[in-house]
């Protein structure tokens, strides 16, 4: 059985200490230019000297017009590269791999915070937002490729390429959302086709020995589980990438539609469908895929020692950790020390959580989670 202390090596060749990595998390404390704030790095920071044996940056916008929320940190421009120099050599110095999430917003980019019409694969007439010219499309692949060149750059030992959660990669996926004519709409194949050639263009430019991952979500935001299964082994036989990062809200959960309790299941899916669904959680549904050598880390309601040792026992490589991060800094030592250790039940203290590094910002930000903080 494998054992969350252990060692784990990417593809790459890269290596981390543990079965821990810091999700990334929407957190609101950096500047507006996207440059680095020292509540960030405090925050981040202390993720590492806790114990995570990797340490992602949530969600850096790829392109000013990107930017999703107040204070995000933003891997667009040269300017930020000093800040996040910085950042990656106190995260390294703590043994913890420095992993920057790529991204970009795409239609979820509030226009009183970019200051124009948000963009996205098709028009959107409920946000607002303008389809992407073909030319713009290939400047957006262009634009992530080039941010994980920056991203090697500034110290990071890898990128996550961030195409869950209703951002723009996620919109080119959906067929609700994307009905372009062109070669980027249609089929899944052309759905899929912009992160498809951000993954090569990223291999191609940082090398072989930079670790690159993919996040996806399976459910929401016109998302389909079968489609993203079919995304998940295209993506597992192009041999490109060290691993999945699948976002799955709830790993325990089984499927949208997939109650057992459901009364009216069998209204809605046929009985040999039911019988084969009904058995499988979403974990269970990504740890059934055969990952070859492709690493997989999952995210959702992971919150004590006891629901590391299920996934990991499960089959998943190493667990992302998100809330409990948040309330606990040294989550990994704890669990560590204790495999039935449980956080502390929310709400949680300002008070603790400032302890804890977390800034007036982020605080304010997780005021909007009800119950978070007293």
């Amino acid at each position: 059985m494998k054992k969350l202390e252990n060692k784990i090596i990417f593809p790459c060749g890269i290596s981390m200490k543990n079965a821990f990595m810091l999700a990334p998390l929407t957190n609101t404390q950096s500047h507006e230019n996207g440059c680095l704030s020292d509540d960030e790095f405090n925050w981040l920071t202390l993720r590492s000297k806790g114990g995570f044996g990797m340490t992602m940056s949530c969600a850096s916008h790829v392109q000013s017009i990107g930017k999703g929320f107040p204070g995000q940190l933003g891997i667009y421009d040269d300017m930020h590269i000093d800040g996040l120099k910085r950042l990656t050599d106190q995260i390294k110095s703590f043994d913890s791999l420095a992993v920057a999430q790529l991204h970009h917003a795409g239609m979820r980019s509030p226009e009183e915070i970019i200051g124009e019409r948000p963009v996205c694969p098709s028009s959107d007439d409920e946000t607002n937002s303008r389809e992407l010219s073909l030319d713009e499309v290939k400047r957006l692949r262009d634009d992530f490729i080039f941010a994980a060149i920056r991203a090697k750059k500034s110290g990071y030992d890898g990128v996550e390429i961030h195409g869950a959660h209703g951002y723009i990669l996620c919109q080119f996926l959906s067929s609700t959302i994307n009905k372009r004519e062109d070669e980027y709409g249609g089929s899944l194949d052309n759905r899929s086709r912009i992160i498809l050639e951000i993954i090569n263009g990223i291999r191609q430019e940082c090398g072989k020995k930079f670790l690159l991952g993919v996040r996806l979500s399976p459910e929401r935001f016109g998302m389909k589980l079968d489609e993203i299964k079919s995304i998940c082994k295209k993506i597992i036989s192009m041999q490109k990438i060290d691993f999945i990062d699948m976002s799955l809200w709830d790993c325990f959960k089984y499927p949208d539609n997939f109650s057992k309790e459901d009364p009216n299941l069998e209204k809605i899916m046929n009985p040999e469908k039911i019988e084969k669904n009904l058995k499988k959680t979403l974990l269970e549904h990504f740890t059934d895929l055969d990952f070859k050598n492709v690493l997989l880390t999952v995210a959702g309601n992971i919150r004590t020692g006891k629901d590391v040792h299920k996934i990991i026992g499960a089959g998943v490589d190493f667990a992302a950790i998100g809330r409990a991060a948040i309330v606990h800094h040294d989550f990994p030592k704890k669990v560590l020390n204790n495999p039935a250790f449980e956080p502390l039940n929310l709400p949680v203290s300002k008070a603790h959580l400032k302890n804890e590094g977390v800034s007036d910002k982020f605080i304010e930000y997780l005021r909007f989670f009800k119950g978070f903080v007293e």
